[in-house]
């Protein structure tokens, strides 16, 4: 029992090194951008600004390039603006109030609050909340209370500077995000002709809750578009890559439509299953349309992820003629299903062949008019 859980134990801290090696390793190239970033935003803020110790001039800078999937600019202009706002509230809150803990306390629930009111940004509630309680709590640095503010400006600017002289590939992020969706999406469809074919409903339902956790992934691309298409406005080098990264949010749009029909189609699918509403030849012909859709997917994440145009033109091709071939047979009647809860089935399945027709290219009614008529 000891030897298998020493055994364990190891297998664990080797992949918990690995994991960090590849962490670190995928982390060089920014981590050495956020280290110039805030050496040089802190030296110019000391010794052509003539600051103090202007710390804020580096915090600021690693808070607005950092690892997060937020716009750069706006954790630039969050952190500009909460460092401003906090430094007024803080003096108007010191000057009548007067200096103390309970004093710091009331100033900073108050800044908290005001900061939630005004924006539902985290990195600006929380330069308002620290600035307003360092003027209360600390003695203002030389050049005046607003010397902070200026130093986040610098920081700010200097994080910008990096992004516009030195950025990343844009498309990287959306690329990997997309590709990540579409699997799971295809997984919830597998999943779900596994469920048919072996009359699982408990299957059916995995499928389901495998789809509802996909949307914080839907988020998360969303958010990364936003950061991808700032970057490519604001540097040169990847103003190109705009009508790309456009092409890709509006597959987006599709690709979540297609994963919220298909927990509409999983539900109802649990409720087939258990009222066992499906013949088996029925069951056979909607596993293999459920099966095909899933390696069409797998194409269509090819096709959207990959770098070269030609090479992505061939998969999205292929994704679309193998996607019309399964939507041509999406009548009941060829399906051979009989029941009505049954060709409920098949009916909730369309839309999302829509969705997945037009996260291609295909123009909507041109996706419509590729299903059988009812």
């Amino acid at each position: 029992m000891a030897q298998t859980g020493l055994s364990a134990s190891r297998r664990f801290l080797r992949g918990r090194i690995r994991t960090g090696v590849v962490r670190s390793r995928n982390s060089l190239v920014p981590a050495i951008q956020m280290t110039v970033c805030a050496v040089g935003a802190y030296a110019f803020a000391e010794y052509i600004l003539g600051h103090t110790g202007p710390l804020f001039a580096a915090t600021s800078s690693l808070i607005a390039l950092g690892f997060s999937r937020d716009p750069r600019l706006r954790r630039v202009v969050e952190v500009g603006l909460g460092c401003t706002l906090g430094i007024v509230v803080g003096d108007l809150l010191l000057h009548w109030l007067g200096a103390g803990i309970w004093q710091a306390a009331v100033v900073l629930l108050f800044s908290i609050l005001l900061a939630r009111f005004l924006d539902s940004g985290t990195i600006f509630t929380t330069q308002l909340g620290l600035q307003s309680l360092l003027v209360v709590l600390l003695p203002a640095p030389a050049g005046g209370p607003f010397t902070r503010s200026i130093d986040a400006v610098v920081g700010g600017v200097f994080a910008l500077l990096v992004t516009i002289l030195v950025p990343k590939d844009p498309r990287r992020e959306p690329r990997k995000d997309v590709q990540k969706l579409l699997h799971e999406l295809a997984e919830v469809l597998r999943e779900c002709a596994s469920a048919l074919l072996h009359s699982d409903s408990t299957e059916a339902w995995h499928a389901l809750v495998r789809g509802r956790n996909c949307q914080p992934l839907v988020d998360a691309m969303r958010q990364s578009l936003r950061a991808s298409g700032e970057v490519a406005t604001l540097a040169p080098a990847y103003r190109r890559h705009r009508d790309e990264l456009d092409r890709l949010e509006q597959s987006l749009d599709f690709i979540d439509l297609a994963l919220r029909n298909s927990r509409v189609f999983a539900r109802r699918l649990t409720s087939a299953i258990n009222h066992a509403a499906l013949s088996d030849e029925a069951v056979e012909n909607i596993a293999e349309v459920l099966q095909e859709t899933a390696a069409a997917i797998d194409e269509l994440s090819l096709g959207l992820a990959e770098v070269h145009d030609g090479v992505r033109r061939t998969h999205l091709r292929t994704a679309r003629v193998d996607l019309s071939d399964i939507a041509g047979r999406l009548h009941p009647r060829m399906l051979k299903v009989q029941r009505l809860e049954g060709e409920t089935v098949v009916m909730l399945f369309r839309p999302l062949m829509v969705d997945l027709l037009e996260a291609t290219g295909i123009d909507p009614r041109e996706a419509r008019d590729i299903l059988p008529p009812l």
